[in-house]
């Protein structure tokens, strides 16, 4: 009878199960349909006089032969060598993560174990670092980088990024290493570790979820990142974002706007498997960053 009694109203269920099935939809629609149009061409997905070409396709049969057809990806892929962006993406991304994770865990950990009063001062400037627009950073750099002959390669985007993604890391990390109670740094030294050994075998296991976490939002930052790497890198080193935006086309050149739907749908789908894949270690370390140890 008290499980019955503290049992939710039939109305209320189904008031729930409706209110996340219609947000579930809202929230996937944009991408189904752009995942839809992605097969058809322009005059269908675009059109003005009839919605319902963008559902059938009769231009992109009339042209094809069928209502649906690769050639958005055909000729993002392999006319306009799409590949060699989404490879630049994924050097640049491994590089950017790689780097900020490794000083962002030594930093925040040594601030986290610090007594000194400037540790909060150091956390306030990159705060402060961190809130300033990128495309002010990237300025700063340009002059350097043409005078040392430097623009337009990857390591130039991966330094920047680097530059202004540490901030972050560094105080989400350290918020990290904060809810880990000192006494396990002290009873490993007790049993011989060495402070670094102590940080390795010991608060590192401890922290695996908050690095992985924090790893997905750099790798977020670089994979998604315009200003940056449309400056500084050359047309033959564009990343995704980059080589996206050009397939629409300027004043000067024509563009593809179907090429630009398919490389879209390409650039989303890694993350969506990136997510979901890393969803327990994502919730688990925003989690242990979000309670008090």
């Amino acid at each position: 009878m008290s499980s019955k009694a503290t049992q939710q109203p039939l109305s209320l269920r189904i008031a729930i199960y409706a209110f996340i099935g219609i947000w579930l939809m809202m929230a996937a629609f944009p991408f189904l349909w752009t995942l839809w149009g992605s097969f058809k061409v322009e005059l269908d997905f675009f059109s003005i006089t009839n919605w319902k070409d963008a559902l059938f396709g009769p231009r992109t049969e009339a042209t094809y032969g069928s209502s649906l057809t690769g050639a958005g990806y055909e000729g993002a892929w392999i006319q306009e060598e799409f590949w060699r962006a989404v490879l630049n993406t994924f050097i640049v991304c491994f590089f950017v993560v790689c780097t900020s994770l490794t000083i962002g865990t030594l930093g925040g950990y040594a601030l986290s174990r610090s007594g000194f009063k400037y540790t909060f001062w150091l956390l306030i400037i990159a705060l402060i670092f961190r809130a300033m627009p990128p495309i002010t950073l990237v300025s700063g750099y340009l002059l350097p980088f043409f005078e040392w002959n430097l623009w337009g390669i990857l390591p130039t985007s991966i330094i920047v990024l680097v530059a202004i993604n540490q901030p972050f890391t560094l105080w989400m990390l350290h918020s990290f290493f904060q809810k880990i109670p000192k006494e396990l740094d002290e009873s490993a030294k007790v049993d011989g570790c060495t402070q670094f050994q102590a940080f390795r075998h010991v608060i590192i296991p401890v922290m695996w979820p908050g690095v992985i976490t924090t790893g997905l939002f750099s790798f977020l930052l670089a994979y998604n990142d315009f200003a940056v790497t449309a400056m500084l890198l050359s047309k033959e080193n564009q990343t995704m974002v980059p080589k996206i935006a050009s397939f629409l086309g300027t004043t000067q050149t024509e563009g593809n706007v179907m090429f630009a739907v398919a490389a879209v749908v390409s650039a989303t789908v890694p993350l969506f498997i990136l997510v979901m894949f890393f969803q327990r270690q994502i919730v688990s370390g925003l989690t242990a960053g979000a309670v008090k140890g």
